[in-house]
């Protein structure tokens, strides 16, 4: 049985405070029935005094209590209506070991607990929408009191640490440590400092990132401490992969501007005639803007130097010239080389996927020499590049900003080829917004000459072995159209160089095809014009072929045994045309 006479006055006054500071009524009741204990609310709403017997006041209550009492009932909980007041009473059992000595009963007004069961489906609500977002963030989220305590933890930070949120809600973070569940706590950072803390931790080889995030209530004392948490391994090796490539890439570069500058270097531009002078003024006056530029002319007329000398003058030189023959890429890889490809794109690409030119030349110019031959879809996406300045890897979905100047050049008539529909009349007017047009060889007169002793000087020092033209092998090659232009002059020069025995080139080295055309600008030439005799006319042909016999051999004897004639004969006709 209770009793309260063994508390002293103080005690039973500090109880009885407690009792009134509740914001329910109270009572405790005896296995009796007496009411030996009622608070402020309880004696208001039921007009009841401390030791009062309830079997004969309130039999009502009595008989919802003496059940819990009795220990026929574990607890009770039902409404009654008592002095025209609706109470929904409560009632759990007083132990004392395992003896039941009395019952506390609580009682709550019905129209409060109406008022909460009013509010108590939109709290349900918002709390199952807020587990829901907790449960299905895919960031580890762990919740702590304001003393690290941890008081709940998704299923992310399950996964996480591979571990049951059972064996981790109410241990501290501290304690979590001591026990090498984690090396650092950003939540107990925080709860130290009050402030928001970021750190790394490590997991078993992997990298976690947690942010802890201090949540106050409205006086500022710390109450919650939200940890968010992500395994960031995999983000920091995909890192590291992204700076390996950006580093080979740069390593690429490099190696391109040094080879284009020992190119530059290597290859001097000759120009003589005004039309290839004018050629290269624009040349140069161009690539001080970053606008488009078409470059027109023939093939082997030396588009390229042309991109090489604009890259050379203009602001992009530290950064790469990308040169790309759109003619010499097979159309089914053709875009994947401009554009590159993501991982998966097509059969047999790189698992890690690859880089186009466009990237490459990211900062830089992009040379699409051959612009002709683009098949159709790829200039739909070099279009869309001039456009917007993105592009999109084949087998991509997000596209990527690079800055590219353009220069493309042709030997074709691209007016001619929109006409048929070969070519896009829009691309046509985005490349076309600087034209600059390189003369054929042939109509650069004044350039052979310098050309021609240019590759033979070069060519010689290459292959370690001096050589030079006769005047006669030298007439015939300034006489001759040069269809293939400079690539074909220079391609003649290499094979002389090569192929010839002796140090000097003559008519005898050159190709049967040119020195039968030089034959027959010399009949020309020898034509009567009626100004000279015949005489005139035969010792000017025999004073270009003793020239040449001189240029060729050493000495008289080799001279004479050559064309056929006495050593004296020859002595003679040199000082004949003062050749001696």
């Amino acid at each position: 049985m209770l009793d309260f006479h063994k508390l002293d006055v103080d005690a039973l006054a500090f109880l009885r405070k407690i009792f009134d500071a509740a914001g329910r009524g109270l009572l405790l009741v005896d296995c009796a029935g007496r009411a030996v204990l009622v608070n402020r609310l309880a004696r208001k709403w039921l007009n009841l005094a401390d030791n009062t017997l309830l079997t004969t006041t309130l039999p009502a209550l009595w008989n919802m209590a003496n059940p819990v009492v009795s220990a026929k009932q574990a607890s009770n909980e039902a409404p009654l209506v008592i002095n025209n007041r609706e109470i929904l009473v409560q009632i759990n059992p007083i132990l004392q070991g395992e003896k039941r000595t009395g019952a506390v009963c609580v009682l709550v007004e019905s129209r409060l607990v109406e008022s909460m069961s009013r509010r108590l489906p939109s709290l349900t609500s918002l709390s199952r929408e807020l587990d829901a977002i907790i449960d299905s963030s895919s960031d580890g989220l762990f919740v702590c009191d304001g003393a690290a305590n941890v008081i709940r933890m998704n299923p992310a930070s399950e996964r996480i640490h591979q571990v049951s949120s059972g064996d981790i809600v109410g241990r501290n973070m501290s304690e979590l440590i001591d026990a090498g569940f984690i090396d650092r706590s950003a939540a107990l950072e925080t709860s130290r400092t009050g402030d928001v803390v970021t750190l790394m931790q490590n997991k078993a080889g992997r990298k976690l990132m947690s942010i802890a995030t201090p949540v106050c209530n409205d006086v500022g004392e710390l109450e919650r401490i939200v940890v968010s948490e992500r395994d960031i391994t995999e983000i920091d090796r995909l890192q590291r992969e992204i700076e390996e490539q950006e580093a080979k890439a740069n390593i690429f570069r490099d190696q391109i501007l040094e080879q284009q500058q020992a190119a530059l270097e290597a290859r001097r531009v000759i120009a003589r005639s005004p039309s290839m002078v004018k050629a290269l003024e624009q040349a140069i006056k161009v690539s001080a803007a970053d606008s488009s530029v078409l470059i027109l002319g023939e093939s082997g007329v030396g588009k390229g130097l042309i991109a090489d000398l604009i890259h050379q003058h203009s602001t992009r030189s530290d950064s790469p010239l990308i040169k790309i023959n759109c003619g010499a890429i097979p159309e089914s890889l053709i875009e994947a080389e401009l554009f590159g490809y993501e991982k998966g794109a097509f059969t047999g690409a790189r698992d890690k996927g690859k880089p186009g030119h466009f990237e490459l030349a990211d900062g830089g110019i992009l040379f699409l020499d051959e612009i002709a031959e683009l098949p159709l879809a790829s200039q739909v996406k070099l279009l869309r590049f001039l456009e917007d300045g993105q592009v999109v890897r084949l087998g991509g979905t997000s596209s990527r900003r690079v800055d590219v100047r353009i220069l493309a050049a042709t030997h074709r008539d691209l007016k001619e080829m929109v006409a048929a529909g070969r070519f896009r009349l829009d691309l046509y007017y985005r490349l076309n917004v600087i034209p600059l047009s390189v003369p054929p060889l042939r109509q650069r007169g004044e350039c052979l000459v310098p050309l021609l002793r240019h590759y033979i000087e070069q060519f010689s020092v290459a292959s370690g072995q001096p050589k030079r033209l006769t005047r006669a092998a030298l007439d015939v090659l300034t006489h001759y159209d040069y269809p293939g232009n400079v690539r074909e002059l220079m391609n003649l020069c290499e094979r002389l160089v090569v192929m010839t025995e002796t140090e000097m080139i003559g008519l005898t080295d050159l190709p049967a095809e040119l020195v039968a055309g030089g034959l027959e600008q010399t009949i020309q030439q020898l034509q009567w014009q009626g100004d000279k005799t015949l005489q005139e006319v035969l010792d000017d042909v025999e004073k270009q072929l003793l020239s040449e016999a001189r240029e060729r051999f050493c000495n008289q004897t080799d001279m004479a045994a050559a064309l056929g004639v006495n050593q004296s004969t020859i002595a003679r006709k040199l000082k004949k045309h003062n050749l001696n």
